[in-house]
């Protein structure tokens, strides 16, 4: 059943979906509001989808757009303010650094380590602010028996199948050789010279950096195989290897000399 909702209230339902082959992601909304009769009304929204998009990516994008498309339509006039339900964790925990801590590190985590999807949450404070009404945030459980995160659900795997939009995000990728799927921390970080090839190449404009994907290529290495994630101030081309020197930081790992390519 649904949790009785504030009557006050214009009520925003989201989800974000992604499917994997080809990848892709769409964003579902259901806005409710409650009329005179204390009766609840709905409407249904599932714009185009995006290429080559991420879960979380379309969590918080389902959150700015309904924002925006509330405001288009003034669905709010008369109420107190907003709510929107989300069954997105990633969207719950940090929505708030989001607002007040993040830009004070230059959308930098404690740790040093850059914050992903930083243009995104851009969007949604900016979204926010501009609502025009105070805007909550609260956390549904996903695939519950709720009625109106079903339905956002279901209008979010809508979208996907109608991906048009371009990608959020440009990423570079080269198929990986090892077997073993991305794991982020399954390399013990020492210090210490690793050869590496590029899976993935992607620039973060706002911290000027480059995040990446490899997999460890040293044949002495008791990482061999291993697929993590790591950041460089200095581009490395997906597709090729490298002779690198890592940090000993996990918790913002980098790459903090290149000593050369390595030829195949």
């Amino acid at each position: 059943m649904a949790r009785a909702l504030d009557e006050n209230a214009l009520n925003i339902y989201t989800d974000g979906s992604s499917f994997q082959t080809p990848r892709r992601g769409g964003v579902g909304v259901r806005f409710v509001s409650v009329d005179d009769q204390g009766e609840e009304q709905t409407i249904d929204w599932s714009p185009p989808g995006f290429r080559s998009a991420t879960n979380n990516q379309m969590e918080l994008k389902a959150c700015t757009l309904a924002l925006q498309e509330a405001k288009r339509r003034d669905l709010a006039r008369g109420l107190d303010r907003i709510v929107i339900h989300t069954d997105s964790t990633y969207v719950r925990d940090n929505y708030r650094k989001a607002m007040f801590e993040w830009p004070k590190r230059r959308w930098h985590r404690r740790t040093g380590a850059p914050v992903l999807n930083t243009e995104l949450w851009k969007e949604l404070v900016k979204a926010m602010k501009r609502a025009g009404y105070r805007v909550d945030i609260e956390w549904v459980k996903g695939h519950s028996k709720d009625p109106h995160n079903r339905a956002a659900d279901k209008s979010a795997k809508k979208s996907a199948k109608s991906a048009v939009q371009p990608a959020l995000s440009q990423v570079s990728v080269r198929r990986k050789k090892s077997s073993e799927q991305v794991a982020p921390g399954s390399v013990g970080l020492t210090g210490q010279r690793l050869s590496v090839r590029i899976i993935t190449c992607e620039f973060l404009r706002t911290q000027r950096v480059w995040k990446l994907m490899y997999e460890v290529v040293s044949k002495a290495s008791p990482y061999r195989g291993k697929v993590d994630l790591i950041y460089s101030d200095e581009l490395l081309k997906d597709g090729h290897s490298y002779w690198v020197r890592v940090n000993d930081d996990a918790s913002n790992p980098r790459i903090v000399k290149v000593f050369r390519e390595l030829v195949k």
